[in-house]
């Protein structure tokens, strides 16, 4: 545990968080590059390239713009970095040379162009790019800011006519008629290339080794709109034709080539449990199609399931191949840690790092990795891990905030539910602890709920801590990390033993920390976590006050006004509305709405479109129509992930909110 003279953390301490993510050997392996993203005194983010040396100490800032800069990549032969910028204004392709000089902008899209790699060659770029089905490549014109505000105003005096069940989305608002495809630049000869043409949207997976083929995920069904099912393809780069790998009865991912180009590997599941359905991984003949499933005897996630609020940008889960195509590599998550494993094409499964930490991504070069691991005292640094060697520390962000504040060490705990079933969890004592003095507890409860807390840092609990209250975070079923029976427990049965969990935790907290105030309990979660503190506070008085976020109130609502309403309901619950209104007017708290007494703080962003914010002005109307404290605070222009990465003073804001609410009844 920290010194007590440091000071407590604070909500305006979000600001000067320094976030580290994708780590990507250069060709020789001899450096890496990595994403640092921070807040900048504009109320957004800005995103630096950094390039680090394993022969030096300090990494060597690559980009200094104001812009978000990300996906770098690197060609074969090392002499160029291909990336991400929005700095133009609308993301675009930029190309660097390595041995330095100026960055090059290669692509003028109008709705911008993504996720760049080049060809095994180093003679194409591959990249992903939003475009209308008329859009012609060779032709494209990046907008002005003048040109795209006069397009947004004449957009908003036209009526939105909505065709499509998937119509919206909470991470890009309404849908229109854009598609993102797959797009081929030629670097010798400046010219452009389009990949694939069908009306639905494509991801990039992978490049053959030969440069023959492309490998690309999408349901290409005519039903596609009603269908959440995503297939493996192939696409010759010659003959145009698309081979399908899949079978169309499942969704899959993160698939790259062997090196030898003779197999095919990807994270997918074919939906057994719906959405609790515990990814696998496949190995495909690229020959003759066929598949196999190493992960048949393994009972835990693949890819990182852990719950945080200071990651942002993407990091590599796997699978990754060995140079002999004969291993591969993956992030795992369980028991609340994620950490690296190896197998090998008979599923003979090896954890090559794991410990109490959250591995958030890696990147391998022979058998050196570079390993990014968060902790629950730090957000995040690169670490190089040589087979079966332990971990050396690369980076040192934050450690001048880290140096100067005081975070609390998660204490680990197990408890046993109604039904004997273990739960885990983890306690955090508060800033200045006493040994006898009584402190007020905050139950939190993770979103989902098919999510995981676990072991890295964690802003909100920690600002709870350091605001003077114990912290009591579990993983009730539901959960990932401790197989798929588990994980799949809390279907149909919102609110049952689910919540039973949930209050056994905190039995067993006031039963073995005798400084916590049984008098002084506080709840609070978002999204499913807002859900079931609706519950909470429905169902018992025994929390003196509450903060529910991004909430579900109301099921019947929820199936036609949310972007995954109408199946997350079936799904989760069982039933869809017009199959049994009545059982999901049974599964919603606002159904016992008048039972609340506990003081009830709601937060919701208004631009929420996963939890739209109906739900919330439900939940409150009904309350303050029958005079119960309650208190209702919208966000503007805030989605779904606003507690996550939306704009830092809106996020300071909520989590000066919920500090107020706690403070004044707790």
């Amino acid at each position: 545990m920290k010194n007590q003279s440091e000071r407590p953390l604070t909500a305006e301490d979000l600001r000067h968080i320094t976030i580290h993510s994708d780590p990507q050997f250069t060709s020789d392996g001899n450096a890496y590059a990595f994403v640092s993203t921070k807040a900048t005194n504009e109320n957004d983010y800005t995103s630096q390239l950094f390039i680090h040396s394993l022969k030096h100490n300090q990494p060597k800032q690559w980009t200094f713009n104001k812009a978000k800069n990300s996906h770098p990549r690197f060609s074969p032969d090392g002499k160029w970095l291909v990336f991400q910028s929005d700095r133009s204004g609308t993301p675009q392709l930029w190309l660097l040379n390595t041995e330095g000089g100026e960055a090059r902008q290669l692509t003028s899209f109008k709705h911008g162009a993504l996720s760049p790699v080049f060809s095994k060659d180093g003679r194409m770029i591959i990249f992903s790019a939003p475009l209308e089905k008329e859009d012609d490549v060779t032709e494209q014109h990046e907008q002005t800011e003048d040109e795209r505000q006069k397009e947004r105003d004449e957009q908003n005096k036209q009526p939105f006519v909505v065709k499509h069940l998937k119509y919206k989305s909470d991470a890009s608002g309404f849908l229109d008629c854009k598609h993102t495809q797959i797009v081929q630049y030629d670097l010798e000869s400046n010219t452009f290339n389009q990949l694939t043409f069908a009306d639905t949207d494509h991801s990039f997976e992978d490049i053959s080794p030969d440069g023959n083929f492309i490998l690309f995920s999408a349901n290409l069904n005519e039903n596609s709109d009603y269908e959440l099912t995503s297939d493996l393809h192939l696409l010759n780069l010659t003959t145009k034709e698309i081979t399908t790998l899949t079978n169309g009865e499942g969704q899959y991912g993160n698939a790259r080539y062997s090196p030898d180009g003779a197999k095919v590997a990807c994270f997918g599941h074919e939906f057994a449990y719906q959405g609790a359905t515990l990814n696998e991984l496949y190995v495909f003949d690229t020959t003759t199609g066929n598949r196999s499933c190493l992960s048949t005897e393994w009972d835990f996630q693949l890819g990182d399931a852990m719950i945080g609020d200071t990651r942002m940008g993407h990091s590599e889960n796997g699978p990754v191949w060995n140079k002999d195509s004969t291993y591969l590599y993956f992030l795992g998550s369980d028991n609340g840690a994620t950490g690296l494993y190896q197998t090998d094409l008979n599923g003979k499964l090896n954890a090559l790092y794991k410990d109490n930490n959250h591995v958030f991504g890696f990147s391998k070069h022979h058998d050196i990795f570079i390993l990014g691991i968060s902790t629950p005292t730090d957000p995040g640094n690169f670490y190089q891990l040589s087979m079966n060697g332990n971990p050396k520390q690369l980076t040192d962000a934050n450690r001048e905030l880290l140096e100067s504040v005081h975070l609390s060490e998660p204490e680990s705990l197990t408890f046993k539910a109604e039904d004997n079933w273990e739960i885990k969890g983890w306690l955090l004592r508060p800033y200045g602890f006493e040994e006898n003095k009584k402190y007020p507890l905050i139950l939190e409860v993770h979103g989902g709920p098919h999510a995981m807390y676990g072991q890295t840092f964690f802003h909100e609990l920690q600002l709870l801590a350091a605001k003077g209250y114990a912290v009591l975070y579990t993983n009730p079923r539901g959960s990932h990390g401790y197989g798929q029976h588990f994980v799949d427990a809390c279907r149909e049965d919102y609110g049952g033993k689910d919540n039973s969990d949930l209050m056994r935790g905190v039995d067993y907290a006031l039963e073995t920390y005798d400084f916590i105030d049984q008098e002084r309990l506080g709840v609070t979660g978002g999204s499913y976590g807002g859900f079931m503190t609706n519950w909470i506070v429905s169902h018992t008085d025994r929390f003196k006050a509450a903060v529910t976020q991004r909430c579900i109130s109301n099921w019947l609502s929820f199936y036609g006004v949310s972007d995954i309403g109408y199946f997350f309901t079936k799904w989760e619950l069982g039933k869809n509305l017009l199959e049994d209104p009545s059982a999901l007017w049974d599964f919603s708290p606002l159904k016992y709405a008048e039972n609340i007494e506990t003081p009830l703080l709601i937060v919701h962003g208004e631009k929420d479109y996963r939890c739209p914010i109906e739900q919330s002005e439900q939940l409150f109307v009904t309350l303050k129509h029958m005079k119960k404290e309650v208190e209702f605070v919208r966000f503007p222009d805030a989605n779904h992930e606003l507690s996550r990465n939306g704009k830092p003073e809106m996020r300071i804001a909520r989590l000066n909110h919920i500090t107020r609410w706690f403070d004044e009844y707790l």
